[in-house]
């Protein structure tokens, strides 16, 4: 877990979107909620998650009706990635217990795709490590799946289908090993 702000990872993807658009305005809004690494405790770590949906959602709903112009690039590292991905769905994912369905927002109307330039995942844990946690599987929604991009470096347990639960060095290492660089270089094509 990271201190609030968009953590080390984010802040190479933002050097290095910066560094290729010279000239070009970018200003980053870093979601409001406590990352947690407490994965024994489900309904509190399930909570960060949803407050960290509920945050970039209604941002990213927001800026689309206030500053219709502006192109977004909704991006996220771990944890991080698994909220942009959720907001990005088109339905709330299966396996949500009933009785938390109240508390989950609901997706993003379609028309606010088009405000999304490009979504970016940096070591976006896998369908089998959420799922040994309990997490419900989220899928990508279809109006971002082609300006989506996905990577996991080789080595990372968290993202690459391992089974555990422990990070992997690899994990920590997106902003030296040049695939935050490449992130940027994905998104500043869509912008």
């Amino acid at each position: 877990s990271e201190a609030p702000g968009v953590g080390g990872t984010g802040q190479a993807f933002v050097d290095a979107v910066r560094a290729q658009t010279p000239g070009k305005s970018v200003a980053v809004y870093p979601v409001n909620y406590p990352a947690s690494d407490n994965f024994g405790n489900r309904i509190a770590f399930a909570q960060t998650v949803v407050d960290g949906i509920r945050d970039a959602g209604a941002r990213v709903e927001s800026m689309s009706k206030t500053c219709p112009d502006t192109k977004m690039v909704l991006g996220g590292f771990s944890q991080g990635a698994v909220v942009a991905g959720y907001v990005t769905a088109d339905a709330i994912p299966d396996g949500i217990p009933p009785e938390y369905l109240s508390e989950l927002p609901k997706p993003l109307p379609d028309d606010v795709a088009d405000h999304v330039a490009a979504v970016v995942l940096l070591g976006n844990p896998s369908d089998a490590f959420l799922s040994q946690f309990g997490a419900p599987i989220g899928k990508i929604g279809p109006l971002y799946e082609a300006k989506t991009l996905e990577l996991c470096a080789p080595g990372d347990t968290i993202c690459d289908g391992s089974p555990g639960g422990i990070p992997s060095m690899a994990h920590v290492m997106y902003p030296m090993n040049g695939m935050a660089t490449e992130a940027a270089a994905f998104a500043v094509s869509k912008v």
